[in-house]
């Protein structure tokens, strides 16, 4: 018997379905104030797998501060980009973890890995893969026959100028963006030839090992679609509209929950998911509305950020991320979610128009007024200075307007920004 035949046939460590392990980059409010307080609900001790211990320890502790419900934790300092080493660190713990779960964009494929390798339930890895890999996702969906957008890939290092020789042309205008990138990070709307090159030069600058994609612009108004799944059943249970800032910047503005997922594009959208091979867990699809055809513009196979899960679980009356968190345990969802169906939300980012300074803004609240719950957190402290992305890093607040008649949110909504202030000193 060989070396390797000895390998393969040692026994695993027992798994214990009360071990949870998070991988995470930054702290984020999904996490710490979701995925976290619902892992102590569900009596499970975790250990959370970052590159970033200490960011993550002083959220943690503010959170507990302020009144939260954190479970028993650990905070390990790990790799989490490399499923080498995430790999590693689990193999070599006495005790199976019943789960290996991550919410980061970043971190799908490392997860689904590693969930693999311990033989956990856990997402398709190519799926993972499929849907952080925007140029995959393009070519996964056409050869599945379902759309097909005209797209083009720049390699990392490559001269922009070969996009010129793309048969067919590319579309004009066309949008640029990192393969691999999240929250319209260098995402731009290219009105030209000479503009694409321009753009293209000025990403790899900043990014000068990732490849692009210059795909053609999808135009119309901007929807999501929420779905939670696991792996046998794929549940569509909450959608937004979205308003984007004016090109050429893609930066969300506002989120209006819809009163139910819209037909026939939640169908549609739901076949293109399922080409992909989404189906554990939660899932965030961005797609556009060109008459009665759902375009898928990005899929982010974990749940909705930016306070909207958050806002979703407390509204529609369902375990969002109690949900997730059993999924990937491989207990199975309910044949019905029992969501509520009148409630109403709307999810106002007041958004930094330049660098500088926040000299001053209004201090969180929460305040009850005509039927409708509003809900301001600050998203940057005063004092701080930081320059201008172009992304949800411009966020300075987020005002959670929840209730069930939407004319009185939007009333809400427009008289708390017309008494609030928010100056930005250069």
């Amino acid at each position: 018997m060989y070396e390797n035949d000895l390998e393969a046939t040692a026994p695993r460590p027992p798994s214990d379905h009360r071990l949870l392990h998070l991988l995470a980059l930054n702290p984020t409010d999904s996490v710490t104030e979701g995925y976290l307080p619902a892992a102590a609900r569900l009596g499970l001790t975790v250990t959370v797998l970052t590159d970033q211990p200490e960011a993550h320890e002083r959220a943690l502790a503010r959170y507990a501060a302020d009144g939260g419900t954190l479970p028993e934790l650990t905070v390990t300092p790990c790799a989490v980009r490399d499923f080498r080493e995430v790999v590693s660190h689990l193999a070599a713990l006495p005790r199976r973890p019943g789960a290996v779960f991550s919410n980061s964009d970043h971190l799908q494929v490392q997860a689904a890995l590693a969930a693999d390798f311990l033989g956990l339930p856990g997402k398709d890895w190519r799926a993972a893969l499929r849907t952080r890999d925007k140029a995959e996702l393009r070519r996964a969906l056409a050869a599945a026959g379902l759309d097909t957008v005209r797209s083009a890939e720049l390699p990392a290092g490559r001269d922009p100028a070969v996009l010129l020789a793309a048969r067919p042309p590319l579309p004009m205008p066309c949008v640029v963006k990192p393969r691999e990138g999240v929250a319209s990070e260098d995402v731009f709307l290219a009105a030209d030839t000479a503009e694409l090159l321009a753009r293209c030069r000025e990403i790899q600058r900043r990014r000068p090992g990732e490849a692009l994609v210059v795909e053609e612009f999808l135009d119309g108004p901007v929807r999501t679609l929420e779905t939670l799944g696991d792996g046998r059943v794929l549940h569509p249970f909450a959608a937004f509209r979205t308003d984007i800032s004016p090109p050429p910047h893609f930066i969300e503005e506002r989120l209006v929950l819809l009163p139910e997922p819209p037909r026939p594009h939640t169908t549609q959208v739901l076949a293109q998911l399922r080409a992909l091979g989404v189906g554990l867990g939660a899932c965030h699809t961005e797609y556009v509305a060109q008459g009665d055809r759902a375009r898928l513009i990005e899929v982010n196979y974990r749940s909705i950020g930016d306070q909207c899960d958050l806002v979703l679980a407390e509204l529609l009356g369902i375990p969002l991320f109690e949900h997730v968190l059993r999924a990937h345990l491989g207990l199975p969802l309910p044949a019905r979610l029992g969501a509520r169906t009148d409630a109403r939300a709307r999810l106002e980012y007041i958004v930094a128009d330049r660098p500088g300074r926040l000299v001053s803004a209004p201090a969180a609240s929460v305040r009850e007024t005509d039927g409708v719950r509003l809900d301001y957190r600050p998203l940057r402290e005063t004092g701080t200075e930081r320059p201008l992305h172009r992304t949800n890093r411009d966020f300075l607040g987020v005002l959670r307007a929840t209730g069930t008649d939407q004319h009185r949110i939007d009333r809400a909504v427009a008289e708390f920004l017309a008494v609030n202030r928010w100056e930005i000193a250069p």
